[in-house]
Order: structure tokens, then C-alpha cells, then sequence
């Protein structure tokens, strides 16, 4: 299909809510999208199954704090200087490119740069959600190498990386983001339409696509927004409240905190406290973990149901927390080990969120 100005508004909104919480601002991402397609730039959504084994695909995203695009705003151009430079280094043309994760500016980003390109955007990821490390892709799972990747900043600076794994990749990567000022645009993971079709996450964008066409259809007929959502991802609602405190500070070139939340209608005189580190980790309704990652935990606007990303949360907001199971390829021992809740320091055992709330 070829991606209109309202499918990539519908894009943004259900990649934001699938980002649980990370992944840069929606509307910033959104803006650059609509932008390069009312250009006359044409932008092509194809099956993963399009490539061939021998393709060369090239995810391109933004790394960094997402409080940083707020005062950073990128212009469009950076993202195409990472993609010719990754094609430079390998001495090959990209056949297409994808996304490497679900939320909102990096469900856009590489929309950008198929529309400037003229290259396919393939409709899948490599994590089905947002996560903040650059080794926490379903790639990664099956042994794909991050490096040599390409980093540059908004000032045309750049530098290809090749690390011993993705593991030194994350650690040297974010350190020459942080030099740049917060932020940096990425090409990363180049692989073979093979390992591509192996690892991916099938169908994101056009589910993120289906989420935000669900809540825009639901606000016009007048029915419930929440009800749409939760019927397309199997969701769950964790929490309903109003946030009286949200601590928040960036620390290694993430966005670490958490928000507190005073629960009303049927969560009167309960509270929930949801931490994170860029992404929504971990919700705690009154001392009792109720979803963890790799799980989606996502706080979206009660009235209007828009998602609200970590560096927007605010005193006085009134939100609904939403819980979504992650992809299947997170729940086995290497996806848990990757991604789960103990390696972001958190004691606790991942237990799939459809079995966390029957106890509840």
C-alpha cells in the first residue's frame, strides 16, 4: 500500500501507545512524515515476505533522551545522511528499509527516509513496542550484529561504529550520543532479507496503523475510545486516576523516573506507581507489581485516549494506564533475559500480564 498523509496520522497515534511510552514524541515524528509525503514523495508499505534472502535491509531510527527532541527538533535531512553513509560503508544500496521499533518519533523516522529515498518501507519491526538499549531488538535474539552502524548528528557529524557485540555497541553508541548533544540519528542492525524475515516482528506498522484508525473512528461514531484500543491489541486497563507527582531526571542518556498516580471511580482510594527508564518498565498498584516489561505498559489521556510519552508526563493529568502483551518472541529465556524486568535492576520475576491480573 502507499501511505497517505491520515495513514501515517493513524501510524503515529498507535505506534505511541504500542511505544509504551517511548520512542520520542508523536507529533514531532508525524509532522516530518506528512511533511515529506505531501511533498509528492510516495512511500510504499510492503509484506516482509516482499524481501528476497539476499536483500539488504537497513533500519534508521534517533537514539537518545527523548525529553531532548522537545528542544531538538530534527529537520529530515540527518536521517538520509546516516542511511547513505551505512550504503557507503558496505558498498551496497539498501533494497528497503524498516523500522526498528514501535513509538513515536522512530515509527516515523524511517518513513522519512523512504520517502526521501524511493526505497520500500517493510511493515514490520524489531521490537513490536519501544525499548531504551540498542541490543533490545528481536534481531539481536537471533544473533544479528548491531555494527557496523552509522551515528550522526544534526551538525553533519558522524561515525560508523564496529563493536565486539551489541552489547559494546549500546554502551559505546550511547556515549557519543550523549556527546552530541542527547541525540543522535542511526542506521543500525543492516541485515539480510533472510535474517530479516527471521527476526522481525510482523506487522507493526499496520497495526499501529489499525489502533489509531480504531480511535479515530470511535470518537466519530461516538462509542467507547478504550474499548477500541483494547479490542485490537488485547489489552487491559491497569489504572484510572489523576498523576500528583511524577520525579524525573536523566542519567546516562536516558530518561529515568516515575510518575504517581491517585486513582478514582473504581480505583478510589488506591494508587499506582509506574517507573521508567525512556519506556514505561514496571506498574505498582499499592505495593503489588501488576505488569512488567516486556509486557506494554502505556498511559494514555483519559478524555481523548492519546498516549502520553514519559517526557510529557505531568502533575494533574488525568490518564488511564493501559497493559498490552508484548510479542511471543519476548517470552522465551534469551527474549526475558534481554528485556525483563531484572535487567533493568528491578526484583521481580516476569510473569505474562494476562496472568499478573487474575490475581490481582
Amino acid at each position: 500500500m502507499i501511505l497517505s498523509a491520515h495513514d501515517i496520522r493513524d501510524m503515529a497515534l498507535g505506534a505511541a501507545i504500542l511505544g509504551a511510552g517511548g520512542g520520542g514524541d508523536p507529533y514531532i515524528g508525524m509532522l516530518m512524515a506528512i511533511q515529506a509525503v505531501e511533498k509528492g514523495r510516495k512511500v510504499e508499505l510492503l509484506d516482509p515476505d516482499s524481501a528476497d534472502d539476499s536483500d539488504f535491509i537497513v533500519p534508521v531510527a534517533m537514539m537518545g533522551t527523548p525529553t531532548v527532541l522537545i528542544e531538538k527538533i530534527p529537520g529530515g535531512d540527518e536521517v538520509i545522511w546516516v542511511l547513505r553513509s551505512i550504503e557507503k560503508y558496505y558498498g551496497r544500496e539498501a533494497n528497503y528499509i524498516t523500522q526498528i521499533e514501535a513509538g513515536g518519533v522512530n515509527s516515523m523516522i524511517p518513513i522519512v527516509a523512504a520517502a526521501y529515498t524511493g526505497k520500500p518501507l517493510l511493515n514490520g519491526d524489531g521490537m513490536g513496542r519501544a525499548f531504551p538499549e540498542l541490543q533490545m531488538v528481536t534481531f539481536h535474539l537471533i544473533g544479528v550484529k548491531a555494527t557496523p552502524m552509522v551515528l550522526s548528528d544534526e551538525r553533519g557529524n558522524s561515525v560508523v561504529l564496529d563493536t565486539i557485540d551489541n552489547f559494546w555497541a549500546e554502551r559505546i553508541a550511547r556515549a557519543i550520543t550523549i556527546k552530541f548533544g542527547g541525540s543522535a540519528y542511526i542506521a543500525i542492525y543492516a541485515m539480510s532479507g533472510k535474517d530479516y524475515k527471521r527476526g522481525v516482528v510482523r506487522y507493526t506498522p499496520s497495526v499501529a496503523m489499525e489502533i489509531g484508525r480504531a480511535i479515530r473512528e470511535a470518537k466519530r461514531r461516538g462509542v467507547n475510545v478504550f474499548d477500541a484500543i483494547l479490542d485490537i491489541v488485547k489489552g487491559v486497563i491497569l489504572f484510572r486516576g489523576k498523576i500528583i507527582d511524577v520525579a524525573r531526571f536523566n542519567l546516562g542518556g536516558f530518561a529515568r523516573g516515575e510518575v504517581t498516580i491517585e486513582g478514582f471511580d473504581d480505583y478510589r482510594n488506591s494508587r499506582m506507581v509506574v517507573k521508567f527508564q525512556n519506556e514505561n518498565l514496571v506498574a505498582i498498584r499499592d505495593g503489588n507489581v501488576v505488569a512488567t516489561t516486556p509486557d506494554i505498559i502505556s498511559i494514555l489521556d483519559i478524555e481523548s485516549a492519546k498516549p502520553i510519552t514519559t517526557e510529557r508526563l505531568r502533575y494533574g493529568l488525568r490518564v488511564a494506564v493501559v497493559g498490552i502483551p508484548c510479542d511471543s518472541k519476548w517470552r522465551t529465556e534469551e527474549g526475558i533475559r534481554t528485556v525483563g524486568p531484572r535487567y533493568f535492576g528491578y526484583d521481580v520475576d516476569y510473569v505474562p500480564i494476562e496472568v499478573r491480573i487474575r490475581g490481582v
